[in-house]
C-alpha cells in the first residue's frame, strides 16, 4: 500500500480534437515514461478528465518526492521530449507560476 497520496490539477487547451489526441497519447503512453514514473516511487497514477479540466491522483511509496522526480525528469531526454509534446495540449491554470503545469491540490475533506 502506498505511503503517500497526492491530487494535482491541470487544464487542457479547449479544443475537442486536441483533447481527443491527448487522451489517445495516454492510452498509448511511451514505455520510457511509464518506467520513469515507476522508478520515482510512484505506484499508482490515475488521470481523470471532465471537459478540459484534469485531475491526477498519485499514490507513491515513502521514497517519493516531487523534488527528486523533477531532478530525474530534468536529466531524462525522453521525459523532456514527452513533456514538450504535452504542452501542445496542456494549458496552465490561471494562477500557475511561469512554466508550471500540474498543481498540487489541497485536501479539504476525507471520509472516515
Amino acid at each position: 500500500m502506498a505511503a503517500q497520496k497526492y491530487c494535482l490539477a491541470l487544464d487542457l487547451v479547449e479544443n475537442e480534437q486536441l483533447i481527443a489526441e491527448y487522451k489517445e497519447y495516454h492510452q498509448n503512453i511511451w514505455l520510457e515514461i511509464t518506467k520513469s514514473i515507476k522508478d520515482s516511487g510512484i505506484e499508482v497514477l490515475d488521470i481523470y478528465c471532465v471537459g478540459n479540466r484534469m485531475c491526477m491522483i498519485i499514490e507513491a511509496d515513502e521514497t517519493f518526492s516531487f523534488d527528486q522526480k523533477s531532478k530525474m525528469d530534468a536529466t531524462n531526454p525522453k521525459v523532456q521530449e514527452w513533456e514538450q509534446l504535452m504542452w501542445k495540449f496542456q494549458k496552465a491554470l490561471p494562477f500557475a507560476k511561469p512554466g508550471e503545469k500540474w498543481i498540487l491540490m489541497e485536501k479539504i475533506f476525507e471520509l472516515k
